[in-house]
């Protein structure tokens, strides 16, 4: 079997490296990469760490408008299925690479697969809304992250070839948790202390494109007394310096750094006293973790972390952030709602079953 699978951000990235490697002796795995995300610290440097086969094919894509991107993504995308024919294509999450891959599979005729299917945020006005719904309405195979997202399946009339494998992140997180566990190097780098201090992210549109929301993060944790270490996504970073907000974030306890790998990025998590962040994959990781985090979107798709109260909705206001923050009491129940570490496995098996 020829199997294609498509990333184009550093979410696919970690998502695509276990399915590597399941498929590595069963079938011809072939990696296309859109270019959605150019910078080679955010791109580059995953495959490295990760060991992530190199793509076949790099369709350089770059940024830009939705229309533009999905547009040019379907116009090569098409092109590589006609020379390739591979026999399935492997979609992840909901960027503009998965939506434009799922378009362009069914036009090939390509029977399609989706990775973290059933997910929703029910709001259209957020672009990774609508490729999660253009992706799960032409999938003919869904790979569900947890219960939750085969009951989404369910009542949108999805019943057919729908699994509930676990996440495929939490794969990656087994695979190395003993790096995660035993390297406390990128602690020491900034000077820092396990459950002494918070780790931050923002990158989301709906933070990034709205100057007020960033200004009310940021005005968080100007407030919050424990060191912090937040590395900067390029569009965050660019927006901070337009508005000049860098007085915000100019204190001794806030440590500022380039963006960083997954292993890096899991042992800072594992260690942290509370983690702030608007982003899905952490928000799943901090509570694997069991580290209680503060969401600062003003949803999430990752709603079972809520329940048991590791997870606090904030959303982009600074008094409801601190809030949490002060809120330091640390839930009875942990569940495990993402599965064994094995999902990359199962899908695998799947899929080869239907050769």
């Amino acid at each position: 079997m020829k199997i294609i699978s498509i990333v184009g951000a550093r979410p696919q990235f970690i998502k695509v490296a276990p399915i590597s490697k399941a498929f590595v002796n069963k079938a011809e795995h072939i990696i296309v990469h859109t270019g959605q995300h150019y910078d080679y610290s955010m791109s580059k440097s995953f495959f490295d760490e990760l060991g992530i086969p190199e793509p076949k094919y790099n369709l350089e894509i770059g940024s830009g408008l939705p229309g533009f991107q999905i547009g040019n993504m379907l116009i090569q995308l098409e092109q590589v299925f006609l020379k390739e024919k591979p026999d399935f294509i492997i979609v992840y999450g909901d960027t503009n690479s998965t939506a434009a891959a799922s378009i362009a599979a069914v036009k090939c005729n390509i029977k399609l697969g989706h990775v973290e299917a059933g997910v929703r945020e029910f709001d259209k006005t957020i672009p990774e809304e609508t490729n999660k719904l253009i992706t799960d309405i032409l999938s003919d195979y869904y790979f569900c992250p947890s219960e939750t997202a085969v009951k989404i399946l369910l009542e949108m009339g999805i019943v057919n070839n729908v699994y509930n494998i676990g996440d495929v992140m939490i794969d990656l997180i087994y695979q190395n948790l003993d790096k995660i566990k035993s390297n406390k190097d990128i602690l020491n780098q900034h000077g820092v202390v396990p459950k002494n201090y918070i780790y931050v992210t923002c990158h989301r549109a709906s933070n990034t494109d709205k100057v007020n929301n960033l200004k009310e993060i940021l005005q968080a944790l100007n407030r919050i007394d424990l060191p912090i270490i937040f590395p900067i996504h390029p569009r965050t970073k660019k927006v901070i310096e337009a508005n000049r907000l860098d007085f915000l974030i100019n204190k001794p306890t806030i440590h500022t750094i380039d963006p960083i790998g997954f292993i890096d990025s899991q042992i800072l998590i594992r260690n942290a006293k509370f983690v702030i962040t608007d982003s899905g994959g952490i928000t799943k990781e901090c509570h694997y973790h069991k580290v209680k985090g503060i969401l600062i979107d003003t949803q999430t798709e990752w709603i079972e972390t809520l329940k048991d109260g590791w997870n606090t909705q904030a959303g982009p206001n600074c008094e409801n952030i601190l809030d949490a923050y002060k809120n330091d009491k640390i839930p009875l129940e942990h569940k495990n709602y993402y599965g064994d570490g094995l999902a990359s496995k199962k899908i695998v098996e799947l899929i080869m079953s239907r050769r």
